[in-house]
C-alpha cells in the first residue's frame, strides 16, 4: 500500500507541474514545446483518475481502522472501570456484612443463632419481629442448613430489611387470596342452597309422597275403557274398588274436556321447580302413560279396518282378551308406581317411558351459570343466553 501511495503521489506531482508548464510562456521555460507535449502524451487521463481513486480509498480505510481501534480501547477502559466499581461495591457490602455480623454475634462464637438474629434485627430496625418471620429469614439465608448464620452466609441489614418486606408482601398476598377463596366458597354454598330452593330435589315428605300418587289417576281414568269387560261383570258391583272407580270416573267425565284439562294441568305443574322432584316426576310419567294408552286403541282400530277390508271376521273373544290384558297391565304399572312413590323412590323402571321422563326432568347441571338476586334467590340463566356464552367460549378457544 505504501508503494502505491508513493507512486500515486509522484504521478500527481508530475501531472501538476506539467499543467503549470503548459500554461507558462515559452520564453520562461527551458523545456521545448515538443518535450511538454511528449509529457502530456505520456500520462493518459484514465491512469490519472485511477491513481487518484486509489489514494483516497486508502486514506479512508486507514481512518476507519483508526476509529475502530479507538472505540475498542474506550470499551476496554469502560469495562475495566465497571469491574473496578463492582469490586469496590462488593468490598463495601462485605465490610458492612462483617460489621453487622460482629454486632449480631453477641456471644462471639462465630455464628449468629436464631435468637441473636431476632434480637439484632429488632434493635437495628427498631420494630418487633415475630419468631415465625425470623425463622423464615433463617431458612432463606442459612444455606448450610445448620440453623445458624456464618459470616459467609450473613448479609447486610438492608438486605434483611428488603427480605422482610418481601415476606410481608407475600403474606398479605396469600391472605388476600385466602379471603377471596373464602368468599368464593361462601358464595358457592349460598348458590347451592338457592339452587335447592329453586329446584326442589330434597327428600320427599309424607305429603309429597301422597301427592305424587294422585297424577296416576289421569291414565287410570283414560284406561278404564280397556276394563269395561271386567268392570261390567255381574259380581263387579259388589266390589268397593269398582264402586270407587265408578264414582271417580263420573266426576272425571263431568268436567268438560277433562282429558285436555288434566293433560295441560299436569304439564304446567310438572314444570314448577319448587314442587318436589318426586311429584314432578310422577306428573310427567302419568302424562307419558296416558299417551301410551292411545297406541293400543290405534292398533285395535287398524286391526278392525284391515279385517273388514279383507272380509275377515275377528272373534269377539279376541278383543275382550286384548282389552283385559291391557287393563291388567295398566293396573300393575300403576300399582308399581304408587308403591314406589309411597316409599319415596322414583318409579323409574318402566321400559322406554321412565327413561324419556328422566331426559325431560331438569337437573342441577342445567342450572349452571345462574346467579343470585339481591334477596338471595336463584335466577337461572336463560337457554338462549347460555348458548351465546358457550359459543363465545368456543370462539375464544
Amino acid at each position: 500500500m505504501y508503494n502505491i501511495i508513493c507512486k500515486a503521489t509522484a504521478i500527481a506531482i508530475i501531472g501538476t507541474s506539467s499543467s503549470i508548464n503548459a500554461f507558462t510562456p515559452i520564453a520562461q521555460t527551458n523545456i521545448p514545446i515538443t518535450r511538454a507535449a511528449n509529457t502530456f502524451q505520456s500520462l493518459p487521463s484514465s491512469n490519472y483518475h485511477q491513481h487518484s481513486t486509489l489514494l483516497y480509498g486508502a486514506a479512508d480505510d486507514d481512518a476507519q481502522d483508526n476509529e475502530i481501534e479507538r472505540l475498542k480501547r474506550q470499551a476496554a477502559k469502560l469495562r475495566a472501570e465497571a469491574a473496578s466499581l463492582e469490586a469496590d461495591k462488593a468490598k463495601q457490602l462485605a465490610e458492612a456484612a462483617e460489621k453487622a455480623f460482629n454486632k449480631f454475634d453477641v456471644n462471639s462464637d462465630g455464628e449468629v443463632s436464631l435468637s441473636e438474629l431476632k434480637m439484632g434485627l429488632e434493635k437495628e430496625l427498631k420494630t418487633e419481629i415475630s419468631e415465625k418471620r425470623v425463622t423464615e429469614l433463617m431458612k432463606i439465608f442459612d444455606t448450610s442448613g445448620d440453623g445458624a448464620l456464618q459470616l459467609d452466609e450473613f448479609v447486610t441489614v438492608d438486605r434483611f430489611r428488603n427480605q422482610l418486606e418481601a415476606l410481608a408482601r407475600e403474606e398479605k398476598r396469600l391472605a388476600a387470596e385466602a379471603e377471596q377463596e373464602k368468599k368464593r366458597q361462601e358464595q358457592e354454598v349460598l348458590l347451592a342452597e338457592a339452587k335447592l330452593e329453586f329446584l326442589n330435589e330434597k327428600e320427599p315428605t309424607m305429603s309429597d309422597k301422597a301427592l305424587s300418587v294422585l297424577p296416576y289417576l289421569f291414565p287410570l281414568m283414560d284406561g278404564l275403557q280397556y276394563g269395561r269387560f271386567l268392570l261390567s261383570s255381574d259380581d263387579a258391583g259388589a266390589n268397593p274398588f269398582v264402586v270407587i272407580l265408578a264414582v271417580l270416573y263420573s266426576l272425571y267425565r263431568s268436567i268438560p274436556f277433562s282429558g285436555f284439562v288434566a293433560f295441560f294441568a299436569l304439564n304446567i305443574l310438572s314444570g314448577n321447580p319448587s314442587i318436589n322432584r318426586l311429584v314432578r316426576y310422577n306428573m310427567q310419567q302419568a302424562i307419558y302413560l296416558d299417551i301410551a294408552l292411545f297406541f293400543p286403541s290405534l292398533l285395535i282400530g287398524l286391526g278392525g279396518l284391515i279385517s273388514s277390508g279383507a272380509g275377515l271376521t275377528v272373534p269377539p273373544g279376541v278383543g275382550e282378551v286384548f282389552s283385559d290384558v291391557m287393563f291388567g297391565t295398566l293396573l300393575l304399572t300403576l300399582a308399581y308406581c304408587a308403591v314406589s312413590s309411597f316409599l319415596g323412590k322414583e318409579p323409574d323402571s318402566i321400559p322406554l317411558i321412565s327413561q324419556a321422563v328422566k331426559d325431560r326432568m331438569p337437573s342441577m347441571d342445567m342450572l349452571e351459570g345462574g346467579t343470585l338476586d339481591n334477596e338471595g334467590r336463584f335466577i337461572p340463566k336463560m337457554p338462549e343466553r347460555r348458548e351465546e356464552d358457550d359459543k363465545s367460549d368456543e370462539d375464544k378457544k
